[in-house]
């Protein structure tokens, strides 16, 4: 490394350099400012790029060069004229500079000594002699060696009135900095006085001067003298502001140190009176906690422990830092709400008028929910599974907790879990840590002053693990009706009683929860809102409340339905209503500026005015095409944002049996794909099927959408009849949708999301249905009037959705295999 070093500096400043023993001696081989300007400068030169700081002419300064170019450069120049080229390095951090990493005015330098240090390292100590520039770069090995072109310094004469003026506001900001700066060694201020050159002083305090080395370079670059020392007092304005400023700040800190001794010799003094008049005190705040824990509710083990710590506490000086912490941990056990509870409301016909007044739809939800107050009711006991509300995001999980602390007339108490990751935000710290705290359970149930609140842990399947603990683990005491009788937080080190507590978790996704946590759950699953739930939602929810947000009156805005429709099926792809709502806020919002600006507007908005606020539609909305192509079946799908339809297609190409599946499938649906091949090819006699097709064509499948990844088990017959149709050419049945799974026997194996799927297919203009028997118990669940324009078909194995779903008519005919031999003949 090639930088300036360090412990130099004050030695440099009043022109010493130190010996190996440690002290400082003159340097008697420096040239005066008189010899410096009559040295002839070379035309061409060794340069020597350096880090961190910036040589001026007629200043000495030390350099340590470390790197091998640098060091083979020093020794071959000491042997010789002594005499070389230093430029500052722009980068300090590159080790190899190229020519680009140096700039190109730089000083004439002559190497006073040379000294080898034990570490490998060479420090030389340098005088500038004249500013260069940089005109060619003659060779880069072993080191830099250029063409350079003296430039000339234009600084008024000494004996003139302008170079004293110079020199004195230059020595007068010097003396200001040295004044401020107790750092500074004294002898700098004579070292300075004893400079009568205008040149020679600018360099010198420039060299010194407290900035980084590119500004030091701009000083350097500067051509005229004058300006050169302008700008120079520039920057030692700057740093006379600095430590004007830094001097303030200390004096500031001193006079508070102060008045923090003032008052607390006033308390001490304070306290030794209020002692001898009994009044306030440590004893004061003992006698106060113990008189509101003879009024406490709690068990008496309990009683015993606060007592104890109590003692303890009047036990320990006031001014110890224990004595906070054992007031606090005192104060806490005083706050938390032992043996008090609110009275339920057990009337479950009420219950259930909020539950349908705050939530539609959710009918199996809300049912389950009654089911289990009502065993509350009967039995005054809450061992059993904790309750889980399972499903896509916006549904109304968490409001739903809000909604049973109504109706049973408890406290509501919410904890995000989300990104929960340190084991302690449950079970709390031991109070021996500086800044202990209790867990979130405990510091929850005394904000909510209740032990029998309604308790909702939100996201609980985003929770996460480090090195600080695995809070899933913590929680299972926390939801385990065997273990919660006496939960320990580890501030509180006695068990707390959280059996009373209503304990609600929700989560988007069960894979991401520990086994052993959702063992202790319920699972309650919310599927999501079917869009002519949906429609009820906004003009008994969304609406009124957006309506009322914006400051709108019934009278000022009306939505019709089929604008409502157009909202959900164009712009929102959800299984709640959140996007939903924003909507229906932009509609609301365009209405509030026409009415706040007093414009005409029309009051209902229809689909047109839909498009005309919130733009052209986002989604588009599949619908069934036609039947005229063998291979394109439609078949059912669920995603978050409710049921679809998606189309397999499957084409036949000369070639020698190769599958390609194509459209972002996911394995479990390359799979199904597999396996409706292999059931094909194990079939093809009884489908009427050429057996040598299959090596002989190549088979594609695609599933459109590809930009979309796409899995699930539900594809299996879909596969299945679209290759069935494509090897026989025969017509799929018109309006016709399936779904389903298949084996290799050819069974039809039962699927989930049959509500979301079956409704997506009557918007999508879907007349007939094929599903497996096992799935008519889901079917029997939904609502009547929002399937009953639907055929529905139970099928139990692969030749049942043949018989039904692929008709004798034929697209084209079907390949020959013979023929095709015979016309290659």
């Amino acid at each position: 490394m090639d930088s300036q070093n360090d412990m130099f500096q004050n030695a440099v400043l009043v022109g010493m350099e130190e010996t190996e023993n440690g002290e400082f001696i003159s340097i008697n081989d420096e040239m005066d400012e008189a010899e410096v300007e009559a040295t002839t400068i070379p035309d061409e030169l060794p340069i020597l790029p350096i880090k961190n700081t910036v040589l001026f002419p007629g200043v000495v300064i030390p350099i340590t060069v470390g790197r091998a170019k640098s060091i083979k450069l020093v020794k071959d120049a000491y042997k010789g004229d002594r005499t070389i080229g230093v430029v500052a390095q722009k980068n300090k951090d590159v080790e190899d500079p190229k020519v680009h990493d140096f700039y190109n005015i730089g000083t004439v330098a002559r190497i006073v000594k040379m000294l080898v240090l034990p570490d490998g390292n060479t420090t030389i100590i340098i005088q500038g002699m004249r500013r260069f520039m940089l005109q060619d770069i003659i060779s880069e090995d072993p080191y830099f060696q250029a063409k350079v072109i003296s430039l000339e310094e234009s600084f008024p004469a000494k004996e003139t009135e302008e170079a004293a003026a110079l020199v004195e506001t230059l020595k007068d900001a010097a003396a200001k900095i040295l004044r401020l700066n107790p750092e500074m060694p004294q002898e700098a201020q004579s070292a300075i006085e004893n400079i009568d050159s205008p040149a020679f002083l600018t360099h010198f305090l420039s060299s010194n001067l407290s900035v980084a080395a590119k500004e030091k370079q701009r000083i350097l670059e500067t051509d005229q003298g004058r300006e050169r020392s302008t700008l120079l007092l520039e920057f030692m304005s700057k740093d006379i502001h600095m430590l004007e400023l830094k001097n303030e700040i200390q004096s500031k800190v001193h006079s508070d140190l102060d008045a923090q001794q003032r008052d607390y010799f006033l308390r001490q003094q304070m306290k030794v009176l209020q002692d001898e008049l009994g009044q306030g005190g440590p004893e004061s705040d003992v006698k106060n906690l113990r008189k509101k824990g003879e009024a406490k509710k709690w068990p008496k083990e309990v009683k015993e422990h606060f007592m104890k710590e109590l003692d303890k506490l009047s036990r320990v000086n006031p001014q110890a830092p224990e004595y906070a912490v054992n007031l606090g941990y005192a104060e806490f056990m005083i706050d938390l709400p032992w043996g008090e509870f609110t009275e339920d409301n057990f009337d479950l016909k009420r219950a259930r008028k909020i539950l349908d007044k705050e939530h539609y739809g959710l009918n199996k939800v809300k049912e389950r929910i009654i089911e289990y107050l009502a065993v509350l009711k009967l039995k005054r006991d809450l061992k059993g599974p904790i309750l889980c509300l399972y499903g896509p995001p916006g549904v109304g999980k968490t409001s739903l907790g809000r909604s049973i602390a109504n109706a049973l007339g408890r406290e509501y108490v919410r904890m995000s879990l989300g990104g929960l990751h340190d084991e302690s935000e449950v079970r709390g710290h031991r109070k021996t840590y500086i800044g202990a705290m209790p867990g979130k359970i405990l510091q929850n149930l005394k904000r909510a002053k209740t032990a029998n609140p309604v308790f909702v842990l939100d996201e609980i399947d985003k929770v996460s693990a480090d090195f600080r603990g695995d809070p899933s683990s913590a929680l299972l005491e926390v939801l385990d009706p065997e273990q919660n009788n006496a939960f320990v937080d580890n501030y509180l080190e006695i068990g707390f009683d959280l059996s009373k507590v209503l304990f609600i978790a929700t989560s988007n996704s069960l894979e991401t929860i520990q086994p052993a946590l959702r063992d202790r759950m319920e699972i309650i699953e919310l599927t999501g809102y079917t869009q002519e739930e949906k429609v009820e939602i906004s003009k008994k929810h969304l609406i009124p409340k957006q309506r009322e947000e914006h400051g709108l009156k019934a009278a000022d805005i009306a939505i019709n339905k089929g604008a409502i429709k157009t909202v959900i099926d164009g712009y929102t792809r959800e299984s709640g209503v959140r996007s939903l709502e924003r909507k229906l806020g932009a509609l609301c919002r365009n209405v509030a500026k026409s009415v706040a600006m007093e414009e005409e507007y029309s009051k209902t908005i229809n689909n047109a005015r839909v498009e005309e606020i919130l733009g052209a539609q986002l989604f588009d909305k599949e619908l069934y095409e036609n039947n005229r192509t063998a291979g394109v079946v439609t078949g059912l799908a669920w995603t978050q944002a409710g049921g679809e339809i998606l189309f397999i297609e499957s084409a036949l190409s000369r070639g020698n049996g190769k599958l390609t599946l194509s459209g972002q499938l996911g394995d479990v649906m390359k799979e199904s794909a597999m396996a409706a091949l292999t059931y094909l090819k194990s079939n093809a006699e009884r489908m009427g099927i050429d057996y040598r097709i299959f090596n002989n064509y190549d088979l594609h499948i695609h599933v459109p959408a590809g930009a979309v990844p796409k899995d699930g088990p539900s594809a299996g017959i879909t596969m299945l009849t679209s290759l069935a149709s494509v090897f026989t050419q025969r017509k799929v049945r018109s309006k016709l949708a399936m779904t389903g799974e298949i084996t290799l026997r050819g069974q039809v194996l039962p699927v989930g999301g049959i509500k979301e799927k079956l409704l997506a297919a009557r918007r999508a203009g879907i007349k007939e249905i094929v599903l497996c028997e096992k799935n008519r118990k889901d079917v029997e669940e939904i609502e009547v009037e929002y399937i009953s324009d639907l055929n529905i078909n139970y099928v139990k194995e692969a030749r049942e959705v043949f018989d039904y779903a692929l008709l004798e008519e034929k697209v084209s005919e079907p390949i020959d295999f013979i023929l095709e031999q015979k016309k290659e003949k």
